[in-house]
């Protein structure tokens, strides 16, 4: 059984279900990919890596997720500090905006230890997975602790994930981000990135310019497009099978990321493993907030 740990923050989620009811979630870009992995595959052990507190919603959070068969012992508990949160409002054709309250979040502790017993034990992952949401959250020092670990896993033979869900709003500026995220791109082995994000972050402007950035450093590329498919690192274009009007396209990307990675890590094929994200990610749009229930998870045949 192969081993993954997905690396970033979950956050309390509020999405609304009318202009003035909120429903509470639990949710974040690399935590969803986590739990639709746990659900999607038997043979993979899934863990999650974070710093949560010792409040009622840090408590309820890892009794969520061990329900889901995600592993909570990489978790780092800071007594005093509190989880991240973040509201959803939905437009009508599914897009949405996000506001955060997470300056003072636990998972922004990570990795400030240099003896950090979690980072020793990251070794022990066949599969390591972050995004630049995770980067953006750790201080410059946890940053490069991490990158070193990242660094030594690769060296080791261990698959390194990375999806550069690029959120302005995360960064000082632009060019921070971009200081921060690309000593990054030498240490990772696939990547997942929207196109979308590398245009604000890059500024690309076709998908060849995205492909060729990641292909240059030898990592297996699939850039994701939403409504138009996806793009392999063999310049093959993957469409969306059945176009669907999403109701909310939350976590959409990360579900995508779940499904494909799933697939590569049984013996699919590129393609193959693009066309099983378009399916979870089509799933997915059609519910409101970042998880779907369980009852509506695809059975996704390969």
């Amino acid at each position: 059984m192969k081993r993954v740990a997905s690396i970033g923050e979950c956050m309390i989620e509020l999405r609304h279900r009318d202009a003035a009811l909120l429903e509470l979630g639990f949710a974040g870009d690399s935590f969803n990919t986590a739990l639709y992995l746990a659900r999607l595959s038997a043979g993979l052990a899934v863990d999650y890596v974070t710093a949560l507190g010792d409040d009622p919603y840090s408590e309820a959070m890892l009794d969520s997720w061990r329900a889901e068969g995600i592993g909570t012992d990489a978790v780092t508990r800071l007594p005093g500090k509190l989880p991240g949160l973040y509201l959803i409002r939905t437009a009508a054709d599914g897009e949405r905006r996000f506001f955060y309250y997470r300056s003072a979040a636990a998972a922004r502790e990570l990795f400030r230890d240099a003896e950090a017993s979690i980072l020793r034990r990251l070794h022990q992952y066949d599969v390591l997975y972050f995004t630049a949401i995770t980067l953006s959250i750790l201080a410059p020092e946890a940053r490069e602790r991490l990158r070193a670990v990242l660094a030594a896993a690769r060296a080791a033979g261990r698959l390194v994930v990375f999806d550069s869900n690029y959120r302005p709003a995360g960064w000082p500026d632009r060019a921070t981000a971009q200081a921060a995220i690309e000593p990054f791109l030498d240490v990772i082995g696939m990547a997942l990135p929207t196109f979308e994000d590398e245009q604000a972050l890059w500024g690309d402007t076709v998908p060849h310019e995205t492909r060729a950035r990641y292909s240059t450093h030898g990592v297996e590329v699939c850039v994701k497009r939403g409504a138009e498919g996806c793009d392999l690192g063999s310049g093959a274009h993957v469409p969306v099978p059945v176009p669907i009007a999403p109701i909310d396209t939350t976590a959409a990307g990360d579900a995508f990321n779940a499904a494909y990675l799933s697939a590569r890590l049984a013996g699919a094929a590129p393609a193959e493993a693009a066309l099983a994200g378009h399916c979870l990610a089509g799933v997915v749009i059609q519910y409101r907030g970042a998880i779907i229930p369980r009852a509506a998870m695809p059975s996704i045949v390969l």
